[in-house]
Formats: C-alpha cells, structure tokens, sequence
C-alpha cells in the first residue's frame, strides 16, 4: 500500500477530498461539468457523487468525497472519505485547500499524504487569497509538499487545464517523493510501529505509517482494523498502548494533542515560508459583515428576516407558480388518458382507474417542482455565501437544549413553522446537519410543523366550531405544534436516538463568497431531479397499495344493480330528448354515447386548463379539426337539433357526475379503510371521534388535502341544495351531538398525524431504513391520540368548553417545555475546573 498502484492510462479513478467551504463543490463541477451521478455510499444516506470527463484520450471518473476535517472516525462523513480512499484505492487525491486559510487546511492535506496515495493540491479560491492580501508561492509550496501545486479559482473555472494535466501526470509518474511528517519525540515509535506492521499480513490492504500513527493516536477505528487483522491480542495493539501510557506518563500530555501538535508546527513553518501577507491578511469584508449579522442584537432579527425571504419566495412565490406548471400536469395526465381504455357510461375499466390513479398521486409530488427548484437555489445561495453555517451559529445553544442542531432551523421553517410550509422539502433540507442524532430528530420531528395541506382542515373546523376565536385558534395551532416537536426531540434524543453517533460540534465560519449564477443553478437542478426520481419510483408503488384499500370488496351487488338503474333511466331521458332531432339514431349505440360523452368531458377539461380568447379558439379549432362530426354537440351554432342534443347531453353528464360520485361514496363506506374505520370507531370515541373522521383521516395518509376532500363526499349535499361544506358539517354536527371539544382533539390529533405518503417515503429515502418510516407513523398515531383522548375525555370529565380545554393543554404544553429547556441548560453547564495534580512539576517537551 506504500507504493502508490500503477495506474490504467486510459482509465483513472480521482478521490477529490478536502475541508468544508474549500470549494470542492465548484471544482467537481468545473472539471465534470453536468456529467454527473449522484448515488449514496453503501448502507449510509451520504451523497456519493461521481462525474466524468475524458482528458487527453483518458477517461476520468472523479468522486466527490464528503467535506471533512479530519480523516478520523469522528463523524460519518470522516469515516466514509476513510473508508473510500483504503477501500477504492484511488489512483490520485485531488486534496482542494482554501488559498486564503492555507495553514488550516494543510492539516487536512498532511493527513492524506500520510496515507501514502498521489495527491494533487489544489490551492483553490486564489481570488479570495488576493483580494485579503495573501500571496501564496506556489513553487515553494510544491517544494514543501513535494507534490503537484494547481492554483485555481473554481467558480470562475481558472486552471482547469492545468489541473487535469496535473492529475494525468501525478497517476502516470512511477515514483512520488511526498512530504513526510515528523513527529518528533514519537518519531522513532512510529517507525517501530510501522516495521512491525510492514512484516504483518495487513501490509497490503492499509498503509502501514498511517495504520501506525493512528495506532499510537488510539483511533478506536484503527485498532478495529488491527484487531480483526492481527487479533485482539496482538503485539502491536500492546505496543501502541504501552508506547502511548508511557509518553502521558512522562509527558503529562496525551499522544494525539502531541501529534496535534507537531503537525500544527509543520503547517506554520510550511505557511511562514510560502504565505506573504501584504495587507495584515485580514478579510475585511467578512469581518464587516459579520459585526452586523453576528452582533447579539441584530443576529435575530437578520435571521427571521432571511427565514421569511426564503419562506415567501420558495413556499408562497413557488406555490404560485405551481399555478402555471400544473396545466403541463393535467395535459400529461390527458396524454395518458387518451392512451388508457376509454371511460364507460357509469364505471371505467380498472386498468383506466389504476393508471390515472397513479398519475394523480406522481402529479401531486411532482407539482412541487416549482416550490423544489427555489427553494434549493435559495439554499444553495446561503452556502455558497457562507450564511448558512451562521444559521447554525446563531440558534444552535437554543436547539441544543432539545437535541437539536442549529441548522435544524431551516428544515423547521420549510416544513411550516407556523403555518403554509411543506415537510417534504424540510425532511430533505435535513441532509445537511452533520450530528446525525440531530438529523435524525429532526427528520422525526419535521411532519409536527403546519403545512399547508392541513390548513384547509383547519379552517373548516374552526370556521364550525370556533368562529368567535378563530384568531386564538390558529396562534394555538401554529405555535402548540412547535413545543411538541421540541418536546418530542428531546425525548427521542434522551432514549432511542441516546445511543446514535454523534459529532462534535465544530464550527466554522467561512468568508462569504459570492454565488455563482452556473454553481446554483446546477445544484437546484440537480437535487430537484434527485427528489423526481427518488420519490417517483417509490410513490408509484405505494399508491397501488392505497387504491386497494379504497376500492376493495367494493360495493353490494343489490346497490350495483340501484346505480345501473339510475343510469339507464338517465339514458333513457336523454334518448326521449333528443328523439325528435336528426341525430337521435346516432346515439342509440351505447358506444357512441359513451364516447360523446368522453368527448364532452375531455373538452371541458382542457377549456379550463386553456387561458385567453387566442387560446380558446385555437383550442375549438383544434378539437374541430379532430371531430369533425362530433363538435356540433360540444360547442352549437345555429343547428337547433344540434343544441338540443347539446343540451340534453349537459344533463346526462351532470347525472353520470352525482352518480359516480355516490359510487365512489359508497365504496369509501364498504372499502377496506371505510371497515377499518368503522371498526375504530369503539376506541376512537374516547377522542371524539366518529367513522367519518376516521376515513378521512386514514385517507389523508396518501395527501392532507384529500381529508377534506374525503370529508365532502362523506357530507355529500343533496341534489336540490346548495351549502357549503361548512354548512354540511355544521348541520350534521348539531344533529350528532359534535362539539366544539370534539373538533379540539380531531385538530390537535390531525397536527401530531404521521406525516404524509410523501413525507413518509422522503423519510425513508433520508434515513435509508424502513424501521425509522414505520416508527415515524406509529409514535405520532399514538401520541396524537394520547392528546385527543386527554382532551375530549379530560374535558368532558371536568366539563370544560373547546376553547377552555384549548387554554388547559396550552398552558400544559408550554410549561412542560420552558421547564425542560431550562433543565437541559442547567444539566450542560460546566463544573468547576479540576484541581492541577502538584505532586510532581511537569518536565519539558
């Protein structure tokens, strides 16, 4: 592993590695361009992104390796940039520093160069660097570092050439002469170390001097390498340990802050001989900025004023827009429609109702698209500035308290804080908290917030049952949910997620940059197109599964035989109308009746996804020129027996409608989820709630929006009224007894609802466990309920109004969680410093 492998000419495989914020992001895309692909690693939800590019008739495939400061096993992201370097054996590390904080960067590279692979250095952002009044010399760093040394400024694609001809040279060159560490006092250990581990059976799967230092460090992953290589009792893990005991003993200082150390040593003396600083080498811009951001006052205010922007633009501004990319929708679900077999009089074929289904359920996610592209722009844009990490700044003390990170904030706030959000983009803005407890509470704790699907369920039961409070009632809410999801963050993180892998935080806080119009453009286009085929090949599946439910046993043959009836009466009218006119024999067959009708419907859809006159005359011309015979009926001019048919044929369609719409009623009542909300009903009563609530709730799993749509079939009108659905309910309700308590625990039940399919399957996607998807529909169900019992039934036993219990379970909540905050902050203040051991002065390094 010593000698570097002798690399294939015309293929090579490049690890591009590197710190956070060095631009190694803008350097993969200027040397792949869009030639990407972007996978996770096995068995972990860390992007693996792979691009390609051929290079003087070789091909490249170059691996984005997560942005790490160290290559120890820390965290997640460290351990996968390990893992792929010893296990893919790359034939040249492209290692990307930031030119303008070369010495923090070096520490990164030393370690690279440790493992004993070709590196490149690419000495990245050298604009930055000159703009602060730092000029590096680049001959004297390759001479230091004894490798290749490319200057480039990757957002604006300086050096690309020079860079690939650098990384063909490096894998083609047959012997490398790299920078070797020494570590001084410890030097001659790891080379005994790394002698013994050189005669070992290990010697051709890891690099030995690398295995050695980290052998002395204690790196608990390495000893794991050595333990199942040599044994747990081998002479080289008891080397380590009796070398490093001794070293503390004698030196009062453990073995890693030593080599620590040393390596810092080799960095100053690395930058005092290459790094000129000609203007104090402060970046004044940053520090301007951030005395105004960062400043203890203005920091909140600077936040919410960023949240909001975000918000407005990419959920409000976005949604907007699905105003004009949902006619593209709708016209390809008429496209695959048209190809489907044909709709029937009173029913459609099964293999029509399947398709469309599923092309409903992909069009609802897909109808994001808009609302995905901004707000990952937007995203990209805090990145690329270096905002984002001060997000994370800002409020991570605060959500630290629960077990949360600072940069839960934005998930948080995309999933609907208060109110109009979405969980789908949240669950994905979680991919970016690197404390993997804390992305796993959030991901588990996003659906709690407002989005906006429950909003509409929200305002029908409060425009019922809590009119005269209606504001009260929303602040309860849009701010309840929020302490519940502190609250239940802190539990997971207190029990089942105590156990998970946690990082330590480190923060940093890069000079802000400006973002490029090409950098955030392709990042937006790129996660959205990973969030498209992600969910799309899952969505499809899971739909199956949901309109089963919906339409299983199906309706009663007595009721079947009622419906048929109906409909052949209304044939039967129809045929008597239009008796008297010319046309009547061309509708006598059942099949041309069934296809006008189509026909008639199909016009009307694609008229009210039409705009203007312009449009809509070309839209007649066009169904003209395609049903020359048929388009009399659909739009009459002075033919006085096509307009009765035309009008009689309005009235057939209408009664075909309500008819349709009482068969997909009945078949709620008698399908699998309409049983299973019946046989709920003896539990849920203690939460208030009836079979109705139940199936719309059941049914709102595939979409919120579907409760209420649920909701108006279950409270169907008659067919000479004229309410709205309020009115239904509300009619209903004093009829049933339904009160103001029992809307109570159906609004805070629905507000601590597991997440929707969408949601759900993004949770699957994040976490890459089906485990942590059921649990993520088992716990909220049972909590919500828990909530709903204990208000209906609390309040009933203490006979409590709506909004009296409203104020009860406020206040219960919102003291629950300032005592908890409060208790967490106590727990993590710090004791008194140890008492210094004087019984024996320390000796000199």
């Amino acid at each position: 592993m010593n000698e570097p492998p002798e690399a294939d000419p015309k293929k090579l495989l490049v690890g591009l590695a590197g710190q956070q914020n060095a631009g190694k992001s803008t350097t993969f895309n200027m040397l792949t361009g869009a030639n990407q692909h972007i996978a996770n690693y096995p068995g972990v939800t860390v992007d693996k992104k792979t691009g390609f590019y051929r290079y003087r008739e070789t091909r490249v495939e170059l691996v984005d390796l997560p942005g790490t400061y160290s290559l120890t096993s820390f965290s997640l992201e460290e351990r996968v940039a390990r893992d792929f370097l010893i296990s893919e054996h790359p034939d040249v590390i492209a290692n990307v520093v930031d030119a303008s904080s070369l010495k923090r960067s070096l520490y990164f590279t030393f370690q690279v160069l440790e493992m004993g692979f070709p590196v490149v250095v690419v000495l990245n952002m050298m604009d930055v660097a000159k703009r602060n009044g730092t000029h590096v010399d680049v001959s004297a760093l390759e001479h230091c570092l004894g490798v290749n040394v490319i200057p480039t400024v990757g957002r604006k694609r300086r050096g690309k050439t020079e860079l690939k001809d650098a990384i063909l040279d490096t894998a083609n060159r047959k012997t490398h002469n790299s920078l070797r560490i020494n570590y001084e006092e410890l030097e001659p250990a790891v080379e005994n170390l790394q002698k013994r581990l050189d005669q070992s059976k290990q010697a051709e799967n890891y690099p030995s001097r690398w295995l050695a230092v980290k052998l002395l460090e204690g790196d608990s992953e390495a000893e794991r390498i050595a333990g199942e290589l040599l044994g747990e009792e081998c002479e080289e893990l008891k080397m380590a340990e009796s070398v490093r005991q001794e070293f503390e003993e004698e030196h009062y200082m453990n073995v890693p802050d030593y080599l620590v150390g040393c390596r810092d040593r080799l960095a100053t003396k690395i930058v005092n001989t290459c790094v000129t600083e000609t203007k104090n080498g402060r970046d004044r811009v940053t520090e301007t900025i951030d005395r105004v951001v960062l400043n203890r006052f203005a920091a909140p205010f600077f936040l919410i004023a960023t949240v909001f922007v975000i918000y407005q633009l990419s959920i409000v501004k976005g949604y907007e827009l699905t105003v004009y990319w949902w006619p593209i929708l709708a016209k390809l679900r008429a496209m695959v429609a048209g190809v489907l077999p044909a709709a029937g009089i009173l029913e459609d074929p099964y293999i029509r109702s399947m398709g469309l289904w599923m092309v409903d359920s992909a069009n609802a996610l897909l109808n994001y698209i808009p609302i995905f592209l901004i707000l990952f722009s937007l995203i990209a844009i805090l990145e690329d500035s270096g905002y984002m990490a001060r997000i994370a700044f800002i409020l991570d003390k605060l959500f630290h308290s629960f077990g949360l990170h600072g940069q839960s904030t934005l998930p948080y706030i995309l999933g609907g804080v208060f109110a109009g959000g979405c969980a789908v983009p949240g669950v994905m803005a979680t991919k970016g908290i690197p404390d993997e407890r804390s992305r796993m509470a959030t991901i588990l704790t996003v659906p709690y917030m407002n989005c906006l699907a429950k909003i509409p369920f929200y305002t029908l039961l409060i425009n019922v049952f809590f009119a005269p409070y209606k504001s009260w009632a929303m602040l309860f809410l849009s701010t309840v949910t929020i302490f519940v999801a502190l609250l239940v963050a802190k539990l997971l993180t207190s029990t089942l997620l105590k156990s998970m892998e946690t990082a330590p935080f480190v923060m940093e806080l890069p000079k802000y940059h400006s973002p490029t119009l090409f950098g955030v453009g392709q990042r937006a286009i790129e996660r959205t197109w990973q969030y498209i085929k992600k969910v799309g090949s899952i969505v499809v599946a899971v739909s199956v599964c949901v309109f089963t439910l919906l339409q299983f046993p199906g309706i009663s043959d007595e009721k079947q035989a009622h419906f048929e009836e109906e409909i052949t009466q209304a044939v039967g009218t129809f045929q008597k109308k239009i008796a008297m006119t010319q046309y009547a024999n061309q509708f006598k067959d059942e099949a041309a009746l069934a296809s006008m009708i189509n026909l008639y419907n199909d016009f009307k859809t694609a008229r009210l996804t039409t705009k203007g006159a312009k449009a809509s005359k070309a839209l007649s011309a066009r169904f003209k020129a395609n049903y020359p015979e048929q388009f009399k009926f659909l739009k009459p001019q002075k033919d006085k027996d096509a307009k009765k048919v035309n009008k009689a044929l309005r009235g057939l369609v209408s009664k075909r409608k309500s008819l349709r719409r009482q068969i997909k009623e009945s078949q709620i009542e008698t399908s699998a989820l309409g049983m299973v909300g019946r046989s709920l009903e003896p539990i849920t009563q203690w939460a208030g709630f009836n079979w109705k609530i139940n199936v719309a709730i059941l049914s709102s799993f595939a979409a919120r929006e579907s409760s209420v749509a649920t909701i108006g079939v279950l409270y169907q009108q008659g067919a000479d009224e004229n309410k709205s659905l309020e009115d239904r309910v509300e009619a209903e309700a004093g009829e049933g007894g339904f009160s103001p308590l029992h809307a109570l625990a159906i609004m805070v039940f629905f507000a601590l609802y597991p997440p929707c399919l969408a949601t759900t399957i993004m949770i699957k996607v994040q976490t890459a466990s089906y485990k942590w998807m059921v649990f993520s529909m088992i716990f909220p169900t049972t909590l919500g309920f828990v909530a709903a019992c204990l208000i209906y039934t609390g309040g009933r036993a203490l006979n409590l109004s709506g909004i009296q219990m409203m104020g009860v379970f406020y206040a219960a909540v919102l003291l629950t969680t300032v005592c908890t905050g409060l208790f967490s902050s106590w727990e993590r203040k710090p004791g008194p410093p140890p008492v210094p051991d004087l019984r024996e002065a320390p000796k000199p390094l």
